[in-house]
Parts: structure tokens; sequence; C-alpha cells
């Protein structure tokens, strides 16, 4: 039974994310027409370099669609999270796949096209994610952005994993994450569920913040698991030591 379960439980998120897919293909496909008719004539050799720069604005049509549909059905489905702790298959656990879902069909096929940008914090906001203002997120590996908050200035560096959730002793833990004003997340760091960064506090680059850690404000963190370093202020830290 259980390995039934295994093979059948994808297959409503299969087709969730199916849908929206296929629905943001059919923008692209009605895009795709629209701009053939207008080089349909053309039949010297410009008409290869323009029909490739319609498939091109054809799959950007997809994209930005899609952008809008996942946070769509993620809402209509009640795809936003409340912390959780217990089985992975479950009920209650319906609601973080379909979250998942609408988050990884978006990461995976567009997403990296448009971050950082306005375009992807308008999508993360659309799934939940509180977000302040001059706010960078320079990655796209962010996951349960309904329960992730980060407040002014923040700044997430390139390919920095964000998660709100881990698994602990066979079960699912679902926690929210918040990253306090002016925090710095570096290049390649990971940061997990239940994690508090304070005020302008640092967490360097590839660095991995365990599960419910709080970060007091204005300290630097680093390592594997992170711990509190002290920087010798005598010597010049490098840019990418804790950014993008």
């Amino acid at each position: 039974m259980q390995r039934l379960l295994s093979i059948i439980g994808p297959l409503p998120f299969m087709a969730l994310a199916i849908l929206a897919a296929g629905s943001a293909l059919g923008v692209a496909i009605s895009v795709f027409q629209c701009l053939a008719a207008q080089i349909a004539g053309i039949t010297s050799w410009l008409r290869f370099p323009l029909l490739g720069v319609v498939v091109a604005t054809s799959y950007f049509a997809y994209g930005l669609s899609l952008l809008l549909i996942a946070p769509a059905i993620n809402f209509l489905l009640g795809g936003r999270l409340q912390p959780y702790r217990g089985s992975a298959v479950s009920l209650a656990a319906m609601r973080w796949y379909v979250h998942c879902t609408m988050t990884l069909v978006v990461r995976y096929s567009f997403l990296e096209f448009v971050t950082p940008s306005a375009f992807s914090t308008l999508y993360y906001r659309l799934m939940g994610m509180k977000i302040g203002r001059n706010v960078a997120i320079n990655s796209t590996a962010i996951a349960d952005p309904s329960l992730i908050e980060m407040e002014d200035n923040v700044t997430i560096g390139g390919s920095a994993s964000v998660l709100a959730h881990y698994a602990q002793g066979g079960y699912l833990v679902i926690a929210p994450v918040k990253i306090c004003k002016g925090a710095t997340i570096g290049l390649r760091a990971v940061v997990m569920g239940g994690v508090e960064v304070g005020e302008k506090a640092k967490v360097l680059a590839s660095s991995f913040v365990l599960p419910n850690t709080k970060i007091p404000a204005g300290e630097t963190w680093a390592g594997i698991p992170a711990q509190r370093i002290e920087l010798d202020r005598s010597k010049p830290v490098r840019d990418d030591a804790d950014v993008t």
C-alpha cells in the first residue's frame, strides 16, 4: 500500500503543475500565432531571425503569465501555509504540497530569467511572502514563501537557499523564517525553517543555519553549522564574503 501511495500520491500535484504551465502556454501560443501572422509574408532570410524573436517573445509571455497563474491557483486551493509538525502523508500536509508545486513549476521553468527584478518580487508577494522596501533577492532557491518574512533592506545573495521547512524524527516540520531589517544572507548560504536573523546580522557565504536558530542583531555567523564569529576589523573584509 505504501508503495502504491508513493506512486499515486504525486499525480494530483503533477496535474496541478500541468494546469498552471498549460494555462500559461495557452497565452504563449496565442502570442505566437498573432506575431507569426505578422511575418508570414516575409520570404527572405530575415524571416528566420524574426521567427526566433517571435518564439522568444512567446516564451516570456508564458513566463510572465505563469508568475500570475501559479499564485492564483495556490490561493484558490488554500496553499497559504501555517506552521505544522506531523506526517508528510496527511490531509494537513496537502497545503504544503500545493504550495511547493506552485513554487517549483515557476522556479524551474522561468524564474531565473527575472531574478532579481520587480517581477520575481511581485511573484513572491503574490505567493504570500512578506517583503519590505529595498529588498534584493538574488536567488530562486526560495521555498515556502508564504511563511517567509524579509524586512526592509534585506539582501539575499546569489544561489542562497531560504526554506521554511525541514524533516525531523520522521516528521515534516513547517516553521516560519524571519530575516530582519538590514540583514544579509551570503552567497550559497542555507537558512532553514524556524530561523530568525536579527537586524543587520550577516550569514557569510556557504554557511548552513540550522533549524530554529536565532541570530542576534548585528552578529556575523559562518560555517557548517553556522556559529557566531568575530571578524578582525583590522583587516578588510572581502566583498564576496557576505553578499551576492
